[in-house]
């Protein structure tokens, strides 16, 4: 019987410091007292542990593929990995996100390597989209447009990470807000004037956005979340809901914000711009200008690594870090 095999491809520039320097030697030791057959590979372009994990699953041997990074790394393994039965993939997080081992648990779980390599492989579903394989969350309009004006404000001296991203909502909603959406969610259509839409697998993206807190990994659904456009008083507010997770409850949206929040569950959701304005639109976390925006459920197409103790049954929204709905 061949053994398996434990990959972990590491992204050094994933979070704010080298993640190579500090988990590497962890790697070692944890293979090393595991005695388990194991390699290490550092990413060094955009796109590379897609390479990695699928040249490593081509092999046809069992093999375990280890995203050390960001959600952005982690999509990709997943898509090195998509279509080969040999292959699971498992997420040590190093980013600064890390929204996909929320629907499991947590980052201190996700990042004990000695229970990674005595983890559980678990099929979950995946999503096909017009910008390729998605994991999480793909999302358009106003929280994917902040997250694209990050990087530019990054670049002006003595601006990190919080203070770029309180500039690029600033910048965000100071300009035109809102998009006329054409939507198809399972043949149903629809047109409004959108200030966001979130199509979920999983629960959370972001950073902590918690926009599907019933979405189920294994339940071959999406959870569609449409937010209207509202006027500028009232976005603080409705986003702090959203946040939160407090704006569904056992499938119903709340009170609070039933005048501006539309909920569905589907297994194909189109969107189309109809307005002279492309809409920014975000892929696990990857954001850019389209005119539109197709998704289909992929179901149980994915298999992942839970670490040991990491129970896939337990409460979504717990694991995100928020309270039950």
């Amino acid at each position: 019987m061949t053994p398996l095999r434990y990959v972990l491809i590491v992204n050094p520039v994933s979070g704010k410091a080298d993640a190579s320097l500090t988990l590497v030697p962890r790697i070692v030791e944890a293979c090393a007292k595991a005695d388990v057959e194991y390699e290490i590979c550092l990413t060094d372009h955009r796109g590379h542990a897609e390479e990695l994990a699928r040249s490593e699953a081509e092999k046809g041997e069992p093999v375990r593929l280890y995203a050390c990074g960001g959600d952005g790394t982690l999509n990709e393994v997943l898509r090195g990995a998509c279509g080969y039965d040999n292959a699971a993939v498992g997420c040590v997080p190093c980013g600064s996100g890390n929204d996909f081992i929320r629907n499991f648990g947590t980052k201190a779980q996700f990042a004990d390597l000695d229970a990674q390599i005595e983890g559980t492989e678990y099929p979950i579903d995946l999503m096909s989209t017009n910008a390729g394989l998605c994991a999480s969350i793909c999302a358009a309009g106003l929280d994917a447009q902040v997250a694209y004006g990050i990087p530019k404000f990054r670049r002006f001296p003595l601006c990190g990470g919080s203070m770029a991203y309180l500039l690029s909502i600033a910048g965000s909603l100071c300009g035109k807000l809102g998009h006329r959406l054409s939507s198809e969610v399972d043949g149903r259509r629809m047109t409004e004037d959108c200030l966001l839409v979130a199509i979920c697998n999983g629960t959370t993206y972001g950073g902590g956005f918690n926009a599907a807190p019933e979405a189920d990994l294994q339940d071959g659904l999406l959870d569609v979340i449409v937010v209207r456009k509202v006027s500028r008083l009232r976005i603080a507010g409705i986003l702090g809901i959203y946040k939160k997770g407090a704006h569904l409850k056992n499938g119903v949206v709340q009170p609070s914000v039933e005048d501006v929040l539309i909920y569905r569950r589907a297994r194909s959701v189109k969107l189309h711009c109809l307005d002279d304005r492309d809409i920014i639109a975000t892929v696990d976390g990857e954001c850019a200008p389209t005119r539109e925006v197709s998704v289909r459920v992929m179901p149980l197409a994915g298999r992942v690594v839970l670490p040991k103790g990491v129970n896939p049954g337990q409460n979504t929204a717990a694991a995100a870090g928020v309270g039950a709905p």
